[in-house]
């Protein structure tokens, strides 16, 4: 229990170090969440006219027929599209966020762990690998496939996730190798 719960502590403490290095010093992520010097009046101009929610435009409203939604997607081709993930105001609690994120990382890397112990006796490198293994499995089931239908910027969660799960794999080769 000692090495799960020391494995998962400092794992998700790992996890947490990185994301916070790739955000904030590194800035990693700037490529999608670009600065438009228009960003007031486009605010104003959503909060004048939309319902808090997810929109992808152009769209067609629930219950259209497939005739309609391919008469639409044919009009679009070529033409601009845009996801809005609006919301009315913005509230952040960086306390919370930040609490939330490391118990997220910290249950993450538990799972890894009980995961590899139940596997048994590995090496380092199988360790590592199978880290890395699973960074490369939440890169392609999220992110990757993602950016297949909205063709968004994927290099830095592709960094993200193999660094920080190399990083994991490390730790955890490591400290679930010591007697």
């Amino acid at each position: 229990m000692k090495k799960l719960l020391i494995g998962a502590i400092v794992g998700g403490i790992l996890l947490f170090l990185w994301q916070f290095v790739s955000w904030t010093i590194l800035d990693m992520h700037r490529p999608m969440q670009e600065h438009t010097p228009k960003q007031t009046e486009i605010l104003k101009y959503l909060e004048d006219n939309m319902d808090e929610g997810f929109y992808y435009l152009p769209t067609i409203p629930a219950g259209t027929s497939f005739e309609e939604n391919e008469k639409l997607m044919a009009e679009s081709m070529g033409k601009p599209w845009a996801q809005i993930y609006f919301h009315k105001a913005l509230t952040m609690s960086m306390p919370m966020n930040m609490g939330r994120g490391i118990i997220v990382n910290i249950l993450t890397v538990l799972l890894i762990v009980w995961l590899l112990m139940k596997i048994g006796r590995s090496s380092f490198l199988e360790i590592f690998l199978a880290c890395l293994a699973v960074g490369l499995v939440v890169y392609l089931n999220s992110s990757y496939t993602y950016s297949i239908w909205y063709q968004t910027k994927t290099m830095p969660d592709l960094i993200e996730y193999v660094v920080s799960w190399g990083l994991v794999g490390a730790w955890l080769g490591w400290w679930l190798n010591r007697e």
